[in-house]
């Protein structure tokens, strides 16, 4: 991916300033209190020589006492400056790094299925951890640093033109030449830092995967491939560090080249001038010592550069997700969905995702579904039944037709209502790591202990809780590792009773099970979906024989629909389903 203009990435990052201006405004001002030493202390040491070279009877105790008093002085005021500069810059740009965060998780909980189906989850993290961390430096050593190396270069040109304005310019002649080396390394700095960060996010990627798949890893036995491969990308993470370092020394031997060249211009310049009596030796000595402040200042310039680039390459992968468009949001003239009946109708919908737009997924899709009807949706693997489900709470917009719910076309409903109006037990269950209780209070946050108790029961989930060593504080792993399938099948129930939603979607929830925990968990979905609208998306075909209707769904769309007893006498698809699923039970 290109880099983002500079000017682009601040104007997206100096607004976060604008809440902490105080704090910044007398950062800056303390700033300026740690430059005047280093400015006083040359004209000090100026004038004591000059005073010497002249008429040193004239250095008397008083006069000596006032100037070291006079930087005592100073010296104090800028040991509380950088002390303030130390501890709340620091804070300041912390609290700036909290703010983006916040921002940054904010925006990711309103971007779509879309977003994330492209986007590895490991890139996520690097983001919003270590990235940011690099921008709490860069955002108060930033503005300090600018200020602070500007009086400094600018006051020492204007003294030291004041001493011998040629030997300044002759100076300030090589300073041009300097910053074309830096700014040729300076962007090549920054792409390093980028490739580094991306591939910081990579590892941590696969990390990730191996480590949430670590049963199947040592399953197969394959902690020697998941080595291989992350080898690989461990070694391509030293490829883009040894570049980043390559790129860093070519920065710093520029610097370090023209920095001594400048030093020893002075010097040899300098005492050339010296002995024809153009600078005096007070001049001199002083210059000596600009010079050195001059160049410190030069060089804290340039080596807060590096620094900066790795600011900007935070800034810029965070404005990255920032401007990732969250497409599915709430429209405008938006509003709640009340008193729902559950009435759910499909209106001529077709649907493709963003990315194969070739590819139409559902085409021409016409359904009314009654409320408190329950619909169950067969039909081979990839023909859109999962599809057809996400689109009714809007994980993702139809591309054409319309779905209304009681008569409301979704996309003019807030999606808060609208999903608070829908449930979903999934095959694939996800347990938060936390207690029991947590995880079942998910479904209405605040909830009472009466409220989980109660609902737990209603999934038949309050026994085994029961038996647990904490009962309902146990704690239960990370996506429920401790429990069995059945167990967080009925958690995830149990959390659905307790959001007690009108509309139910049920998405393969039992293909996963054991025939015993099958039972129970087709018992307690039969319990929720008492007096909802209901769709099941069936694996097995003999958990939904009571069906009101079905719905057989094919690659050309809705093929069949009607009870179990109108398909078996047609005959058709469904008829062949659900023959081979008898015979495949039969066999087992």
């Amino acid at each position: 991916m290109a880099q983002m203009k500079l000017g682009r990435l601040l104007k997206r990052f100096l607004p976060y300033y604008k809440k902490y201006k105080k704090e910044i405004i007398f950062d800056l001002f303390c700033a300026l209190l740690t430059t005047l030493c280093e400015i006083v202390f040359p004209l000090i040491v100026r004038a004591i020589t000059n005073q010497a070279a002249t008429d040193y009877t004239a250095i008397t105790t008083g006069w000596v006492l006032k100037l070291g008093g006079l930087y005592v002085l100073l010296r104090i005021i800028d040991a509380f400056a950088n002390h303030f500069m130390q501890y709340q810059g620091h804070v300041t740009g912390t609290k700036l790094e909290t703010d983006m965060r916040t921002d940054l998780f904010a925006h990711l909980q309103e971007l779509s299925f879309t977003y994330f189906n492209n986007t590895k989850v490991g890139q996520i993290m690097a983001r919003i951890t270590s990235d940011l961390f690099e921008v709490t430096e860069f955002s108060h050593h930033c503005p300090e640093e600018l200020l602070i190396n500007t009086v400094k270069i600018t006051a020492s040109f204007f003294i030291l033109c004041s001493m011998n304005v040629w030997l300044t310019l002759m100076l300030f002649i090589l300073l041009p030449f300097m910053m074309l080396g830096v700014r040729y390394f300076s962007k090549r700095m920054r792409q390093a830092f980028k490739d580094c960060r991306h591939q910081v996010g990579e590892i941590n990627a696969q990390v990730e995967d191996s480590l949430l798949g670590v049963r199947v890893v040592k399953s197969f036995a394959n902690e020697e491939l998941e080595k291989e491969k992350f080898g690989k990308g461990n070694g391509l993470f030293y490829q883009f560090k040894q570049r980043q370092y390559r790129y860093m020394a070519g920065f710093n031997t520029v610097t370090r080249l023209f920095d001594g060249l400048m030093y020893i211009m002075v010097v040899i310049v300098g005492a050339l001038f010296l002995a024809a009596g153009k600078i005096s030796v007070g001049d001199y000595t002083a210059y000596l010592l600009y010079i050195s402040t001059l160049l410190t200042s030069i060089r804290r310039v340039v080596d807060y550069t590096e620094q900066f680039q790795r600011g900007m390459t935070g800034i810029e992968r965070f404005v990255e997700i920032m401007e990732a468009p969250a497409d599915i949001k709430d429209n405008p003239g938006a509003v709640e969905l009340k008193n729902v009946q559950g009435d759910v109708c499909f209106e001529n919908v077709g649907f493709h995702y963003s990315d194969d737009v070739d590819h139409e997924v559902l085409g021409h899709v016409d359904l009314h579904v009654k409320p408190g009807q329950n619909v169950a949706l067969v039909g081979p693997s990839g023909s859109g039944k999962t599809t057809l489900c996400n689109l009714i709470p809007r994980f993702y917009d139809v591309t054409s037709g319309r779905i209304t719910v009681d008569g409301q076309d979704i996309q003019k409903i807030t999606l808060k209502s609208l999903r608070n109006a829908i449930g979903m037990v999934q095959q694939d269950v996800y347990l938060f790591s936390g207690t029991v209780r947590e995880n079942i209070a998910y479904g209405k946050p605040g909830a009472t202990e009466d409220e989980i108790i109660k609902a737990a029961k209603m999934a038949g989930a309050h026994d085994f809780i029961s038996r647990l060593p904490d009962g309902y504080d146990t704690y239960i792993g990370e996506r429920g590792v401790k429990l069995s399938g059945g167990q967080k099948q009925r958690l995830s129930i149990a959390r659905v009773f307790l959001k007690n939603p009108p509309i139910l979607i049920l998405d393969e929830a039992t293909s996963a099970l054991d025939n015993e925990s099958e039972l129970l968990v087709q018992k307690s979905l039969e319990e929720l979906a008492k007096g909802r609208t209901t769709f099941t998306i069936a694996h097995r075909l003999t958990t939904i024989r009571n069906a009101d209707v079905i719905w057989v769904l094919t690659e050309k769309g809705i093929e069949e629909q009607g009870t179990h007893d109108e398909l078996m006498k047609k005959g058709g698809i469904y008829h062949s389903l659900y023959s081979m699923y008898a015979i495949n039970q039969a066999a087992e």
